[in-house]
């Protein structure tokens, strides 16, 4: 799989990644992310070979003019097909070097990237979480189009204080149709 825009080439994680993705995967921005976090090199190639064996829908986000891998995107059909669901719905997520923030780059691969699952994979529904703070990611769903279907107070933890205690994250869902993806392309 490979998805070219105008400034990135989105494509399946290669070996020789591993230290551009070491360079954000050592210190997630948000939490939701911590579970990904590496500390050594070695961990940094486990975490890219691991990626790279799920290059159907897993994609490290490379800028065409250096290639230069800042980030990654990602998602897999929900549903069960054994149960009467046709797997059609998808939960993207999308994390970039902090280096890159503010220059269009996370919206250029997220858009090719819907397009992608809408066209491509049969999405029909794509939904987002994002964590209050996280406002850049919030502004990033409703710029594409997404509508706020949710708030919900202490979701989930994923760091805890430093008595071990649990820190829950009041978050926000976000979703878009097929059929409102293609209307706002008009």
């Amino acid at each position: 799989m490979l998805i070219e825009t105008e400034r990135l080439i989105l494509r399946p994680f290669i070996e020789n990644d591993v230290a551009d993705a070491f360079e954000y995967l050592h210190e997630p921005m948000v939490h939701c992310f911590e579970d990904m976090r590496v500390n050594t090199l070695v961990e940094a190639k486990s975490a890219v070979l691991e990626r790279a064996e799920d290059g159907e829908y897993y994609c490290a986000i490379v800028l065409k003019e250096n290639v230069k891998v800042i980030g990654e995107i990602f998602a897999h059909p929900e549903g069960d097909e054994h149960h009467g669901e046709n797997c059609d719905t998808f939960s993207p997520c999308w994390m970039l070097n902090s280096a890159y923030h503010g220059k269009g780059y996370a919206y250029e691969a997220a858009k090719a990237y819907f397009d992608f699952l809408f066209n491509e994979k049969g999405a029909r529904r794509l939904y987002a979480y994002t964590e209050d703070y996280n406002v850049a990611s919030q502004k990033l769903c409703e710029k594409l189009g997404m509508r706020q279907e949710g708030f919900y107070l202490e979701f989930i933890s994923f760091v805890n204080d430093e008595n071990g205690n649990p820190i829950y994250e009041n978050t926000y869902e976000y979703a878009i149709l097929k059929k409102e993806w293609e209307q706002n392309k008009k």
